[in-house]
């Protein structure tokens, strides 16, 4: 969430990047002397452990092991981000006495749920222990008794002797952590306090979910071929159907990756937003940080922008094709030769020209905030979903809780709802429903239109929304009575809402005339042998 990151070492800023945000160079990490090393906080007996077959204890069975605290969130694009660099650690000294904790001290309410994290563990694939941090308590006493600062992501470093060592705070951090590491593990060799033998940990949240549904991100439709499209995010793949549930295209392998190709060779990595365009398919390939075109009648999947790793540039047009790199690409709408992206990694908006073949900032200052105005001045936060109308580009701006909207024409951007301008606007979230000025929502994912109205998966709040843009109120029409569990996409086809019910890995369907839900069954293919392998775990 910063721009400038660092490594603090005793009080002391060691090693700084530059103004890009990447990591210049690990090289010179100076380590401060043993003797200026504050002891690490316990863990707190009360607390719950997850994805782990043990409780860990710093001076227990971990002893002698050099520890990573990972403080994160799971609605956090700056946390999910820094999951790659975290696996590359654990599998660069796996056998080795280095534990990576992750320790989830949760902004929004829903995320203080110790089922809503494990279930956030098993969607972004997370292999190491995580400790719920309920109330953040453990959080905020490493800030007080340590100087730790509150920033999301942050990570504290621990030595085999049990001492505090310095802390970092934000992503892009690979190097400096590994350099780290290294120096960590050297000096506990040479000072004798290194354990002989690494833990055993086991994580116990991964499931796969081969031949089911797993954690439906988007959901599209095409209203001239009464076609659905879902994004079947955890499975790696796009589904197409018909209205009956039909399977009709599975497209990618099912297999972790980022590979061009026919629809059973094609790769991809958590996919989420998609826009149809007949036989087109323009999908947001979010963990990949690129923008995919699936072809249907030719059967392939090419790539037309992004590098495949997650960029830094806030202002792009200088590259073409794949050249142009993105970062977490969420959600797409298009207009003529525009594709509009929801470029949620550097917390703003994009457009993809398919004439030219180049992508650029359409708005947002890269700022993360709720700031309205032109494109260099406004400020936007996680945009995770879109839909036009009336030409205007209505968002879903998840961090700041806001449904807002661009103009096409220059990028002007306005807040419907949400706390526009405040000091702690990335905070005030909730549920509430009346006038667009009293309204809360709960970091919204998806926007849809229906009947010339903007419906909302509010994603936290496990409900679907409804904003009146000539009354200016929001209501809710779905979801009072439990049935959805963060809910990330929906579409409108023929006047039934469509819903990604993500956590339940199900789509379900509701029809607003007669107010009744109901799953939408998806009669998917049976897995073949090599489908029952274990998903693959994220990390490049």
């Amino acid at each position: 969430m910063q721009i400038r990151r660092m490594l603090v070492l005793a009080g002391l800023v060691t090693t700084v990047v530059l103004g890009s945000g990447r990591i210049a160079s690990a090289q010179g990490v100076r380590l401060p002397a043993a003797e200026r090393r504050l002891k690490a906080l316990p863990f707190p007996k009360d607390l719950k452990w997850l994805n782990t077959d043990k409780k860990l204890d710093l001076a227990g069975n971990l002893k002698g092991h050099v520890v990573i605290l990972d403080f994160w969130t799971y609605c956090c694009i700056n946390c999910i981000h820094i999951l790659p660099d975290l696996h590359y650690i654990e599998k660069k000294y796996a056998g080795k006495p280095v534990v990576v904790i992750g320790v989830h001290a949760a902004k929004f309410k829903t995320e203080d749920d110790p089922k809503n994290i494990s279930q956030a563990i098993q969607r972004y694939r997370i292999e190491h222990p995580v400790l719920h941090d309920k109330g953040g308590l453990y959080w905020r006493s490493w800030a007080v008794q340590r100087g730790l600062q509150q920033a999301w992501p942050s990570f504290a470093f621990i030595d085999s002797a049990g001492r505090f060592v310095g802390y970092a705070t934000s992503e892009g951090q690979r190097g400096l952590m590994d350099a780290v590491v290294k120096q960590l593990l050297e000096e506990g060799k040479k000072e004798g306090t290194l354990a002989k033998k690494a833990i055993t940990l086991k994580p116990t949240l991964l499931k796969s979910r081969k031949g089911q549904l797993a954690f439906p991100g988007k959901i599209a439709s095409d209203a001239k071929t009464k076609r659905l499209f879902i994004a079947d995010s955890n499975n790696d793949r796009i589904l197409v159907t018909d209205t009956k549930g039909k399977v009709l295209h599975v497209i990618g392998s099912g297999k972790a990756g980022f590979k061009d190709g026919d629809f059973k060779t094609a790769e991809f990595l958590s996919p989420q937003g998609m826009v149809i365009d007949g036989d087109v398919i323009y999908l947001a390939d979010t963990d990949n940080h690129a923008l995919r075109k699936i072809d249907l009648k030719a059967g392939k999947v090419t790539t037309l922008a992004g590098t495949g790793k997650r960029a830094y540039d806030r202002i792009g047009g200088e590259e073409i094709g794949m050249k142009q790199g993105l970062a977490s690409p969420w959600a797409l709408e298009k207009k003529g030769d525009l594709i509009y992206i929801a470029n949620a990694g550097t917390h703003q908006l994009w457009v993809h020209d398919l004439k030219t073949g180049k992508s650029k900032r359409f708005t947002g200052s890269g700022r993360e905030h709720i700031t309205d105005g032109g494109p260099s001045f406004s400020a936007l936060a996680q945009p995770s979903g879109l839909v036009i109308l009336d030409g205007q580009l209505y968002f879903a701006d998840s961090e700041g809780s806001a449904i807002r909207r661009a103009a096409l024409k220059d990028g002007r951007v306005e807040t419907l709802v949400g706390a526009e301008g405040e000091r702690g606007a990335l905070f005030d979230f909730g549920y509430r429903d009346g006038k667009f000025e009293e309204s809360k929502f709960q970091h919204a994912l998806g926007v849809a239109v229906l009947d010339g109205n903007i419906v909302v998966a509010d994603t936290y709040n496990n409900r679907i929304r409804l904003m009146d843009l000539k009354a200016k109120t929001t209501s809710t029409l779905y979801g009072n009575k439990g049935e959805l569990d963060e809910p990330a996409g929906l579409t409108v086809l023929d006047g039934i809402i469509y819903i990604a019910d993500t956590n339940n890995h199900r789509i379900m369907k509701f029809d607003p005339k007669t107010k009744k839900g109901e799953e939408f069954k998806v009669l998917l293919p049976k897995p073949t042998p090599k489908d029952e392998e274990k998903d693959k775990p994220k990390g490049k």
